[in-house]
């Protein structure tokens, strides 16, 4: 079965599916009123630095400052950069939908191509000698607010398209891993050889595997125009300020997901989809009969069986379809999995029952990681295994699985307990954080007291009253805590009341938390 993207766009938000084999693997939503800003550039100014951190915390204008690490700082002082050199020294991209400066004009406009960079922060050195509090810098926005946390950015700016990405202050080429064919590899890198810019690096996206020379050479020209544009704005500006946004989601799709193995995007939203016909036909032509709009009167999430995926993303437990289950719990700062036999209780030995359920669930992790877009430190606790080549089985087809995730992460080894750890790089929010918030009920524990322990509760409290003891106690209790105290509980409620010499009465009251209660003395 072929590859899909799905693009479900409302006035609210934006919604992308991307399915294998009409399986959904991957899915991505954007709320209008909460876009990411990852890719974003901004011209800030450094509001405090910590050297026991080695970092510091810069204001780009959001509400919560940005976190900026040690490690990912470079001061551009001035920084111009000319286009493509020898027999590549001649632009023919137009210019970009934001600008009337076309590639020429903005050659004849670099009068003097220079670059002065202030090295990043070494092991050794301090963050003081580096930048300092009110210090102005240029950062990119690589991580949105999570949770509690500001933006983390980065001083070393990235500029992706469809096959480049352009990096003007890092000297380094490199192809996508992705890009498997070693003949391909060799055709890519030859070529980067030759198209790349005096200053910075680039390196080419899996889009450009079969992409002929002239289209990548023609996108990076579109990138150095693009920083150029971006150097002339900082300069114009007061920090903080923004001076670049990323492409909407529906561009961003079409740029980076829309790669050799997508045989059609479907779009419903006949804006959205003349603006993607737009954007292709203008600089990737040949993807502009890849795209397709959706007509169908069901709408495009219910004809292909997205919204069921969506709901079931959102489930603590996932059954297997042995009979197992999988446990998904996600804490601040991990996610931890669990594997469990539940039903199953297999045909054959013991071993070869806990084999087949922990290689079952290991293809369920892998594709819920994709699916919820789970990051960070994320820990997986199989079901113990003696034989060390059991382990080892599990252990290989997990990490031959994550090579279809399009997101870097690392794993290391199971281990003697049976645990996988991982790192998955995490960009922005998962699928239960944007769609899900905190349970107002339990504040996001989880778990509630139950009604006895209530109960319980309410007894040690009538006990504490005993010294100004009226004749009277009314009791108002959500209504499940009610039928109990006047059912089960009804004997502790009689022997308080003999004991001191007292009427104890219970009113229920619906709007009551099922831990709140209140005592009343009449």
């Amino acid at each position: 079965m072929q590859n899909e993207i799905l693009i479900n766009s409302t006035r609210e938000e934006v919604r992308v599916a991307l399915l294998e084999g009409g399986q959904v693997v991957e899915f991505y939503v954007e709320r209008k009123s909460r876009a990411s800003i990852v890719g974003n550039i901004y011209k800030g100014k450094i509001l405090k630095v910590l050297p026991g951190m080695q970092s510091a915390f810069v204001d780009i204008g959001l509400e919560k400052a940005a976190f900026l690490y040690g490690g990912d700082i470079v001061i551009i002082d001035d920084l111009n950069f000319e286009f493509l050199n020898n027999e590549y020294d001649r632009p023919t991209v137009t210019s970009p939908p934001s600008s009337k400066v076309t590639v020429e004009e903005e050659r004849r406009n670099i009068k003097e191509e220079r670059i002065i960079i202030r090295p990043q922060l070494s092991k050794k050195a301090s963050i003081n000698e580096i930048i300092q509090e009110g210090q102005e810098i240029l950062v990119q926005v690589a991580k949105d607010p999570i949770g509690t946390k500001g933006a983390r950015v980065t001083a070393h700016i990235t500029l992706p398209g469809r096959y480049v990405v352009y990096m003007p202050t890092i000297e380094h080429i490199g192809v996508s891993r992705r890009i498997t064919d070693e003949t391909e590899r060799a055709r890519l890198k030859e070529i980067a050889e030759a198209i790349k810019p005096t200053v910075g690096g680039i390196i080419v996206r899996t889009a450009s595997e079969g992409a002929p020379e002239e289209e990548i050479k023609r996108d990076l020209e579109f990138l150095i125009m693009l920083w150029n544009n971006i150097l002339k704005k900082k300069d114009r500006t007061n920090s903080p300020a923004l001076l670049y946004i990323d492409l909407d989601p529906v561009l961003r799709t079409v740029r980076d997901m829309m790669g050799q193995n997508i045989e059609r995007m479907i779009i419903d939203s006949e804006e959205d989809y003349n603006r993607a016909i737009d954007f292709v036909s203008e600089y990737f032509p040949r993807l502009a009969n890849r795209i397709e709009l959706y007509d169908g009167l069901e709408p495009l999430f219910d004809a292909f069986g997205v919204e069921v995926e969506i709901t079931r993303a959102m489930a603590r437990k996932v059954w297997l379809k042995s009979g197992g289950y999988i446990v998904i719990d996600q804490t601040e700062a991990m996610t931890v999995i669990d594997v469990n036999t539940g039903k199953y209780v297999g045909k054959e030995s013991l071993e070869e029952t806990i084999l087949r359920t922990n290689l079952e669930a290991v293809k369920e992790i892998a594709y819920q990681i994709r699916l919820r877009n789970l990051g960070g430190i994320i820990i997986i606790d199989f079901i113990d295994m003696e034989k060390p080549e059991h382990r080892q089985k599990v252990f290989n087809t997990f990490v031959e699985l994550l090579k279809k995730d399009r997101v870097k992460s690392t794993v290391f080894n199971i281990s003697e307990l049976g645990l996988i750890q991982m790192t998955r790089k995490r960009v922005r929010e998962n699928i239960t954080r944007i769609l899900c918030e905190p349970c107002p009920y339990c504040d996001g524990k989880g778990y509630v007291k139950s009604p006895r322990t209530i109960c319980y509760e309410i007894f040690r409290k009538i006990r504490k009253l005993r010294p100004y003891m009226r004749t009277k106690l009314l009791i108002k209790v959500n209504p499940v805590v009610a039928e109990l105290l006047t059912d089960e509980e009804r004997q502790g409620l009689e022997e308080l009341e003999r004991v001191f010499n007292t009427k104890v009465m219970i009113q229920e009251d619906p709007t009551f938390h099922q831990e709140h209660f209140e005592i009343i003395q009449i």
